[in-house]
């Protein structure tokens, strides 16, 4: 029953979620009330309760008492996410490739306050550090170093990556609402170049993304891509905010 119970939560989560991020539950919606949710998805207080308080917890949705749950309005300072997050297994197959996961490190440890792409994780937080190599038919395709909060995911420490990749993973069962980029090009030492198949010193595409579930960290990555396997586009409407 707690299992049971544990993957409901997960799901009346997710889909709140949802329904926030694709824009159909705008700042300011109410949240249907617990009864509601309670019908729906044929479950307890408690459990529609659990799930809500996560999502409060998370900064994506306010609780007022006697009023109900609504969809936090953004505080000013969040960034807005300049490019799309990859799959990259959709990517790969789109190209027409067969794509596998190869994973070789994985560990539970405390976050390192002063490495900057673990700045952001809590105090009390403990990460799961993953270490990969996607592959396009057999052939390395793209590095990945990924932290991923065990606050925010729970259900990761025992999930399998080598059915699904752990970004695949992380985008269907823990929706992200604020994302930052920043994008590095170097050359591959001798470590990336022997895991990548290359000769030391090839150009490379470095991405180092940080992800936030409303104020709740979820996870850090690195992707490093040979520069002859990655395009970056960026789309941009005439009404953009721009900066010079």
């Amino acid at each position: 029953m707690g299992s049971a119970r544990k993957s409901l939560n997960q799901r009346i989560r997710t889909e709140i979620e949802r329904r926030i991020g694709s824009g159909q539950w705008p700042p300011g919606h109410r949240i249907p009330p617990e009864h509601e949710l309670m019908a729906k998805y044929d479950c307890s207080r408690m459990t529609v309760s659990k799930a809500l308080t996560a999502l409060a917890q998370a900064g994506i949705i306010e609780r007022r008492r006697r009023l109900g749950s609504f969809v936090a309005r953004q505080h000013p300072h969040l960034e807005q996410v300049a490019l799309d997050i990859p799959d990259i297994p959709q990517v790969v197959t789109e190209r027409g490739f067969s794509y596998a996961y190869q994973e070789r490190l994985r560990r539970l440890r405390a976050p390192v306050p002063s490495n900057d792409q673990e700045s952001h994780f809590d105090a009390g937080d403990r990460v799961l550090e993953l270490h990969g190599v996607h592959l396009a038919d057999g052939t390395p395709f793209a590095l990945e170093s990924r932290l991923i909060s065990a606050l925010a995911a729970p259900e990761a420490l025992g999930a399998d990556f080598s059915a699904t990749a752990p970004g695949s993973w992380l985008l269907e069962h823990v929706p992200w609402t604020r994302a930052e980029h920043r994008i590095r090009a170097v050359n591959a030492d001798a470590l990336d170049a022997t895991l990548l198949e290359v000769d030391v010193g090839a150009a490379c595409l470095v991405i180092d993304r940080r992800t936030w579930r409303g104020a709740q960290p979820v996870t850090a990555v690195t992707q490093a891509f040979l520069g002859t396997n990655y395009d970056l586009v960026a789309r941009f409407s005439a009404g953009s905010s721009r900066r010079g």
